[in-house]
């Protein structure tokens, strides 16, 4: 097997050094005060990152905002993991009347925008007394469209169709046959899944601005008080920005190694 040139490499580095500069540019504005936007440029940090975290605390309710996203990003990863791959196994494997036509609506709620469901969205959350509280952000999001599509999409070719039947014959109930056959085999579908959604969840600002109050925010909302005003102090809002990117780091970091395996897996296969 040829091994890639050393240009594969420059390229690779390339991108790699393209995606990492916004991140360590929001540091690098976070560790110094707010003259370094207008001052002379350096890619040096400062040592003020630690007083602009302490004031970001001071300014916003950070720790109550990321214990809510965290609550919302979590429940919200864990049931669209769980419910798409449920919906994608039922979508790849079982054979009932009506499927494709169902499954063409579920995707065509992908050309549909957020933004027009928000007003009556907002209404059935005030009507079930949900408005201001966490149920209104989790709920709508307990399950995607995209998810059913990425996961029937890599359920019809991972697992056979004579495996499952002979789980059946076996004696396995539908349940078992998923629970044993299926989800071990739809793992880095999943993984990748569950990252996409809990970056998803985590990133998410319009929704939450508007349905939840000002004392019971998620993180980016929280972070939204930063920048109001007439003056906005960006190494204060990068600040707030780059702690609340870290999270976001470690998830990924963690689910890395199932993301490339389903990565390579989709490769061989294609």
């Amino acid at each position: 097997m040829k091994r890639p040139s050393f240009v594969v490499y420059g390229v690779l580095a390339a991108f790699v050094l393209g995606s990492a500069f916004p991140f360590y540019w929001s540091y690098l504005v976070a560790s110094r005060d707010n003259s370094v936007l207008t001052g002379d440029l350096t890619l040096v940090p400062g040592g003020n990152f630690f007083a602009n975290a302490a004031r970001v605390f001071d300014t916003i309710p950070f720790w109550k905002g990321l214990g809510n996203s965290f609550i919302v990003s979590g429940t919200v990863t864990a049931s669209v993991v769980l419910l798409s791959t449920l919906a994608g196994f039922a979508f790849a494997k079982l054979r009932f009347r009506g499927r494709g036509v169902l499954f063409l609506f579920v995707v065509a709620t992908l050309a549909v925008p957020t933004q027009l469901g928000i007003i009556p969205l907002y209404m059935a959350m005030a009507e079930f007394g949900w408005a201001g509280e966490l149920e209104a952000v989790i709920v709508p999001n307990l399950v995607t469209a995209f998810g059913v599509f990425w996961m029937r999409q890599y359920l019809i070719d991972t697992v056979p169709d004579e495996l499952v039947e002979a789980a059946r014959m076996d004696g396995c109930s539908l349940w078992r046959a998923f629970w044993h056959v299926a989800l071990p085999a739809a793992r880095p579908a999943a993984a990748m899944l569950g990252v996409f959604t809990f970056m998803q969840s985590w990133n998410d600002f319009l929704w939450p601005l508007i349905v939840l109050t000002p004392d019971n925010p998620t993180l980016q909302a929280a972070l939204e008080k930063l920048q109001s005003g007439y003056y906005v102090d960006y190494s204060l809002v990068l600040a707030g920005t780059t702690l609340a990117t870290i999270p976001v780091l470690i998830v990924f970091l963690v689910l890395g190694r199932q993301i490339v395996a389903g990565v390579m897996q989709g490769a061989v296969k294609g």
